[in-house]
C-alpha cells in the first residue's frame, strides 16, 4: 500500500497537471509588475498617444514588448539567483555614493508618478460625479490599509484579482467595431515623424511601459516571494506573459483612441477627456468601461508604486524591506510606504495642481531616466561574482545593449528638435 502512494506521488510530480500547478503558485510577480505600468499616467500617455498621432506610434509596442521581455527576465534571474533586490546590489558593487543620487532622482521620480496615481482616482471618479476630495482621501486609507495589514500571499491575491479588470479596455476595442485591416497594417509598418511632440510622445510610450521603478520593485517582489532557482522557469513565464499583456492593453487604448478622437478631430488632454469623448462616438458602455479601468489602474497602481519605493530605498541602505513584517519590525519600510501615499494624496487635493503635467511629463522623466538605470543591471547581470553560470548570453546582451542605445538617442533627439524648433 505505501509503495502504491508513492507511486502515485511520483506520477503527480510528472505529471502536466502537478507542473500547471506550481506554475499558479509562483505567478504574480511579473504579471503584477507589468500591468501596473498601465497605471494613470500610462492610460493617460496611450489616449495621447491615439488621439493626436492616430495609428502611427502603434508599431512602436513591438519593440517595446520585446525590451520589456528581456529586462524584466533579468531582473527576475537576478532576483532568484542572488536572493537580493536590484538597489540592495547596486550599492554593494558601485558604492553607498551613487546609490544615495540614484536613490533621490528615483524617490523624486516615483513620487510625480504616485501623483498621477492619485490624479487618476480623482478622474475616474469625478465621471461618475464623485469630488477628489472624498475618492481621493478613500483611495489612499484603502491602499495604505491592504498593504500595512496585509501579507504577501494576501497582497499578491488582491493584486492579481486588479489585473483581470484590464480587460474591460479590450472589450471597449471591440465595442467600436474598427477595421482591423487598416489597424494591423499599421501596427506592423513602422513609421518616425521627426518632430518634438512626435519624439516626446515616443519616450513617453517607452517610459510608461518600461518605467525605471517596475525594475526595483520586480526584483524585490521576487525576493520577498522566496522563489528558488531551480522553479526559475515559472517565473519566466510568469514575466513573458505579463509582459505580452501589458502591451496588449496599450494596443487596445491607443487603437481605440485613434479611431474614434483622432479619426473625428477631437482634442483631448486627459484620459478622463478620452473616457468622456467615447459618449458620443462608441456609446456611455464604452465610456464607463474606459473609466473603470482608469479607475482600477490607479488604485492598482498607487499601491504598487509606494511599496516599490519603499523597496528600492530600505534596500539601498539595508533596512528591513518585506511585506510579511510587522510595521514595528519594519518601521522605516512601512513609513516611506505611508509617507509616499499620503504625501501623494494631498497634493492632488490641493487647488490648481496641473495634473495634466504631472501625469504626461512624468513618464517621460521615467523614459529619460530608463536608460541609466538598464546600464546598472546589465553591469550587474554579466557579473560572474553575482551570477555565477546565470550570468547573460550574447543575444540577451545585444538586445538590451541596443535599447539602452536607442532610448538615449530618442532623448538626444528629442532635445535638439526642441532646441531647433
Amino acid at each position: 500500500m505505501f509503495d502504491t502512494l508513492i507511486s502515485l506521488r511520483k506520477k503527480f510530480l510528472q505529471s502536466g497537471l502537478w507542473r500547471l500547478g506550481l506554475f499558479f503558485a509562483l505567478i504574480g510577480p511579473g504579471i503584477i509588475t507589468s500591468n501596473v505600468d498601465n497605471d494613470a499616467g500610462g492610460i493617460t500617455t496611450y489616449s495621447l498617444a491615439g488621439a493626436k498621432y492616430g495609428l502611427s506610434l502603434l508599431w512602436t509596442l513591438i519593440p517595446i514588448m520585446i525590451a520589456l521581455i528581456v529586462i524584466q527576465e533579468m531582473c527576475a534571474r537576478m532576483g532568484v539567483v542572488s536572493g537580493k533586490g536590484l538597489s540592495d546590489l547596486i550599492r554593494e558593487r558601485f558604492g553607498a555614493k551613487i546609490t544615495f543620487y540614484l536613490m533621490i532622482v528615483l524617490f523624486l521620480a516615483n513620487m510625480g508618478n504616485t501623483l498621477s496615481e492619485f490624479a487618476g482616482v480623482a478622474a475616474s471618479m469625478e465621471i461618475f460625479g464623485v469630488s477628489k476630495y472624498l475618492s481621493v482621501p478613500l483611495a489612499a486609507f484603502f491602499v495604505w490599509r491592504l498593504v500595512v495589514k496585509g501579507s504577501y500571499k494576501s497582497v499578491e491575491k488582491a493584486f492579481l484579482i486588479a489585473c483581470v479588470f484590464y480587460f474591460s479596455y479590450i472589450i471597449s476595442g471591440f465595442l467600436i467595431k474598427p477595421s482591423w485591416n487598416i489597424i494591423m497594417t499599421a501596427f506592423v509598418t513602422p513609421t518616425v515623424t521627426f518632430d518634438v511632440g512626435w519624439l516626446t510622445m515616443a519616450i513617453g510610450i517607452v517610459g510608461t511601459t518600461i518605467a525605471p521603478w517596475m525594475q526595483f520593485y520586480l526584483q524585490s517582489s521576487v525576493v520577498d516571494k522566496g522563489i528558488k532557482a531551480k522553479n526559475y522557469k515559472y517565473t519566466r513565464m510568469d514575466v513573458i506573459f505579463g509582459s505580452f499583456m501589458v502591451n496588449v492593453v496599450a494596443f487596445f487604448i491607443i487603437m481605440l483612441c485613434a479611431v474614434t478622437l483622432y479619426t473625428n478631430n477631437l482634442v483631448i488632454e486627459t484620459a478622463k477627456d478620452a473616457a468622456l469623448a467615447l459618449a458620443p462616438l462608441a456609446g456611455s458602455y464604452c465610456t464607463w468601461l474606459f473609466a473603470f479601468g482608469l479607475l482600477n489602474a490607479s488604485l492598482f497602481a498607487a499601491s504598487i508604486l509606494p511599496l516599490s519605493t519603499a523597496y528600492t530605498i530600505c534596500e539601498a541602505f539595508g533596512w528591513e524591506s518585506s511585506i510579511n513584517t510587522k510595521f514595528v519590525e519594519a518601521p522605516q519600510f512601512y513609513g516611506l510606504y505611508t509617507i509616499t501615499i499620503f504625501l501623494g494624496a494631498g497634493i492632488i487635493l490641493l487647488p490648481n495642481v496641473p495634473l495634466i503635467s504631472i501625469m504626461f511629463y512624468s513618464q517621460v522623466i521615467n523614459g529619460i531616466l530608463l536608460p541609466f538605470v538598464l546600464i546598472f543591471m546589465l553591469l550587474l547581470i554579466n557579473d560572474k561574482k553575482i551570477m555565477g553560470d546565470y550570468i547573460n548570453g550574447k543575444i540577451m546582451n545585444i538586445i538590451s545593449w541596443t535599447t539602452v542605445a536607442v532610448l538615449i538617442c530618442l532623448s538626444l533627439a528629442m532635445a535638439f528638435a526642441a532646441i531647433m524648433s
